[in-house]
């Protein structure tokens, strides 16, 4: 962190009803922020952003004025330019921090990704300074809007123990909210295409979000007959979930698009391999320890596993991999110290 650093900083922010990685980012920023010695206050914004209505707007241009230094989250500036643009005309220090792009976002209509590309582009544009969450991210955000000063501050990992896996009959997870662009069901059909080897698979993550999703994977996964391989588990947290990571020997992975994909670097902790959509942040994540596959190819996902699971080599190899890449994840300090520095 430079010695100019800024010790108090204003963070507006949104807070997703269900558990995401965008949460989880900004919890764990506030406090290694605060560990630094620097002062957050936070503001946490109401409304259905990034769609949100013209009041909405109109609170967030408001709290904007009230301080020098801000960071804001995307969800937010996206879909607020004047609010931002604003905010700097005025002599303040706005900082985006990117954590995904809502105009990607297979959650909203055509007309409306259009709209929020225009509106993210003005807020991009406007800001004093750009973070983003990934090395791919901030590629995305000189290529779509031209910002080629993006600092890169990737999420930290905290330390975890090594998962013990299920060696007899590996054990497969896929952890994600139950959406279309976690796209699970490209899993379950590579899960079937290599149902005559020995495993046991589990999704895990909220599964409320795209009720006619959820029912698809669950019907398919039943009309497969592998209802008794494959475990839909929902959403969990604590002792559960550390139980689901000690007996997992393969995470996959297989959002359509991913900024960064911190899923993947919490299973190297673990010393857990993985196989992930090939250009995406996810693989920014994997770096080598695991494999990688074209966005929604279902075969080519199924050659991966075939592959780990008829190879003792290629598993060996797999895990030496997350076993180095384990070594290196870098801390909520590290990814703290990167943004006070942008901040500055």
């Amino acid at each position: 962190m430079t010695r100019t650093a800024e010790r108090r900083i204003a963070f507006a922010r949104w807070r997703s009803a269900v558990a995401s990685g965008g949460n989880r980012y900004d919890d764990e920023l506030v406090t290694a922020l605060t560990g630094l010695g620097i002062e957050v206050s936070e503001r946490f914004m109401e409304g259905p952003w990034p769609l949100p209505t013209d009041e909405d707007r109109v609170a967030l241009d408001e709290v904007l004025q009230s301080a020098p230094v801000w960071l804001i989250d995307n969800i937010l500036a996206s879909a607020a330019p004047d609010a931002v643009a604003a905010a700097v005309a005025v002599g303040h220090r706005v900082t985006v921090l990117v954590h995904y792009f809502p105009s990607d976002d297979p959650a909203h209509c055509e007309s409306e990704r259009a709209d929020l590309a225009r509106t993210e582009r003005a807020a991009i544009q406007a800001a004093t300074s750009v973070v983003a969450t990934s090395t791919w991210t901030a590629g995305e955000l000189a290529r779509r809007y031209g910002r080629d000063d993006v600092r890169v501050a990737v999420p930290g990992v905290a330390p975890a123990p090594l998962a013990l896996g299920t060696p007899d009959r590996p054990h497969f997870v896929w952890l994600a909210r139950v959406t279309e662009t976690k796209d699970p069901l490209t899993c379950v059909e590579a899960l079937i295409r290599v149902r005559d080897h020995a495993w046991t698979a589990q999704f895990v993550g909220p599964d409320d979000l795209d009720p006619a999703l959820s029912d698809a994977v669950r019907r398919r996964i039943t009309d497969s007959g592998l209802e008794d391989r494959i475990e839909v588990s929902g959403p969990q947290h604590g002792a559960e979930l550390d139980s689901t990571w000690n007996r997992t020997d393969l995470l996959i992975h297989t959002a359509r698009t991913e900024p960064y994909g911190m899923v993947v670097t919490e299973a190297v902790a673990r010393r857990i391999p993985s196989i992930v959509p090939e250009h995406t942040g996810a693989a920014e994540a994997q770096q080598g320890a695991g494999d990688q596959f074209p966005v929604g190819d279902a075969e080519a996902l199924a050659v991966a596993l075939e592959e780990w699971l008829t190879h003792p080599e290629t598993r060996a190899t797999w895990s030496a991999a997350a076993r180095y890449r384990r070594e290196r994840l870098p801390t909520w300090r590290d990814t703290a110290e990167v943004i006070a520095d942008a901040l500055s």
